[in-house]
């Protein structure tokens, strides 16, 4: 790693501090670091001049909680990292979308979300299998029900699905751009809404780039209040999803109960914050409100109460043989696929991945303690349907030990000025898997460059892999086995 700067999870490191090298050095750098057991976090454009682009690649290794940082300056083209590197895939589309600069030997250089400027997303082409009795299926990007736009084509030979493309970008809302130039009043609220249902994860993130860039830590009480507010998202989206997935069996009892008690675990976020989506509550110096010992005390006994109540509802589930039957051996995906898409989250360890950034990387949000981390193996449905109950498990525990000894000091401290010409990247491992947030400083001390990686980005080529050779009625349980965001990919 001596050609990278490296770095850690919101450590600034000085712009001119990153290495930049040739185009060939760049991709020979990159592929042969990931041959050494690193991985691909993230692949983007920082600038463009009369003389061309500048690309960055971050890499990971999980093990020692390292970040390697390398840069190249590229004109029109550049040789693609994708054949040999194919969790490059989708950043150097999104490169090609946003810069003009084309990956020379990229297999498919689709518009990722059609921003203004570029092709109509009507008018795109997609893949084609062709051969005898072979039929598409087309699936929005109008849903049934309240639910927003993607679409989905399967390829089927009868009732086998071949290959299933997924075409996303139907809102695409400019957030990042919107993000550049601050950071001010309203940027923690742009950041609270790229994905409604990771308020704090999103917010976590943002925060603490903002801190790491001014040099402003955040206290130890204030830290304990967002781990808190991460926590009961996650177990509120895992037991919702639970539900949902029990809903698309058509197993009613555990569909009703998981759905009520998503409502309680938000219920407390709203009586900690005010908010059932933790909206307002976490901001760059800490949390806005400090709920004080009464309030902590009575979440720690709805938490309780909860605990009981998802446990029943849950061996509901686990001990019904239909559901069973319709989890097992279903959208299975391969840990030699999961880790070659550089898949996150949930669906990575249920895959046998053992990857979490709330213990690999340190972290401002956890210090010296850290939920337990569950892993699977057979990378099913039901694979990833009990990952998520072993991490609502360890949830649990873990704030019941935090409810108990929140931390000391004020829940809010004051946040300097950012530093300029700076460069930081901000991990936080969301419900949905690792969330990566990227900042650069201008002279003045104020984003040149954001850039969100949420973990639906990565994710969601990962449901395309697991519906090869599924039958397409077993579309809606595989779909919810990852609930992917389309707004949080949709930036």
């Amino acid at each position: 790693m001596t050609r990278f700067a490296a770095t850690g999870n919101a450590v600034p490191v000085p712009m001119t501090a990153i290495p930049v090298v040739d185009s060939d050095a760049f991709r020979r750098e990159v592929l042969s670091t990931i041959g050494e057991g690193w991985r691909l976090l993230l692949l983007v454009g920082l600038s463009q001049d009369a003389e061309g682009t500048r690309l960055l690649a971050a890499l990971a290794d999980d093990a020692r909680g390292e970040i390697g940082l390398v840069a190249t300056d590229v004109a029109g083209g550049y040789p693609a990292l994708t054949p040999d590197c194919p969790a490059a895939h989708y950043f150097e589309r999104e490169i090609y979308e946003q810069w003009a600069v084309r990956p020379e030997g990229h297999p498919w250089l689709k518009p990722v979300r059609f921003p203004r400027g570029g092709p109509a997303i009507e008018e795109v082409d997609f893949f084609q299998v062709a051969g005898a009795e072979i039929h598409e299926v087309a699936v929005g990007p109008v849903h049934a029900g309240i639910i927003e736009p993607g679409h989905f084509r399967f390829s089927c030979h009868g009732e086998r699905v071949v290959h299933l493309e997924i075409s996303l970008g139907y809102q695409h809302r400019g957030v990042e751009e919107a993000l550049r130039g601050g950071p001010d009043k309203r940027s923690v609220h742009l950041v609270e809404t790229i994905a409604g249902d990771t308020t704090a994860g999103h917010a976590i993130a943002y925060c603490q780039l903002v801190e790491a860039l001014s040099a402003s830590p955040c206290s130890p009480r204030g830290l304990a209040l967002r781990t808190v507010a991460l926590e009961l998202e996650r177990i509120a989206n895992h037991i919702g999803d639970l539900g949902a997935l029990a809903g698309d069996v058509g197993f009613l009892p555990a569909a009703a109960y998981c759905g009520r008690l998503r409502g309680d675990v938000l219920n407390l976020t709203a009586l900690l914050c005010g908010s059932r989506l933790g909206r307002g509550w976490i901001r760059p110096g800490g949390v806005a409100r400090e709920p004080g010992p009464e309030v902590l005390r009575e979440v720690q006994q709805r938490l309780r109460d909860a605990e009981r109540d998802m446990r029943i509802a849950v061996e509901l589930l686990w001990k019904s043989s239909s559901v069973r039957a319709r989890f097992e051996n279903t959208g299975i995906l391969s840990r030699q696929a999961a880790a070659d898409l550089g898949i996150v989250g949930p669906p990575a360890r249920a895959s046998g991945i053992d990857r979490d950034c709330r213990r690999d990387f340190a972290t401002p949000a956890y210090p010296d303690r850290h939920p337990s981390v569950a892993v699977g193996e057979s990378g099913d449905v039901f694979a990833r349907a009990f990952q998520r109950w072993q991490e609502i498990e360890n949830s649990l525990a873990f704030l019941a030990r935090v409810l108990d000894q929140p931390g000391e000091g004020e829940a809010m401290t004051a946040v300097g000025t950012l530093a300029p010409n700076r460069l930081a990247l901000s991990l936080v491992e969301g419900w949905r898997g690792e969330i990566v947030h990227l900042g650069t400083t201008d002279a003045a001390g104020r984003f040149s460059q954001y850039k969100i990686l949420d973990p639906s980005f990565r994710n969601w080529f990962g449901l395309a892999m697991a519906m090869r050779g599924q039958a397409i009625s077993d579309f809606p349980q595989c779909n919810k086995s990852f609930n992917l965001s389309y707004c949080g990919h949709d930036l």
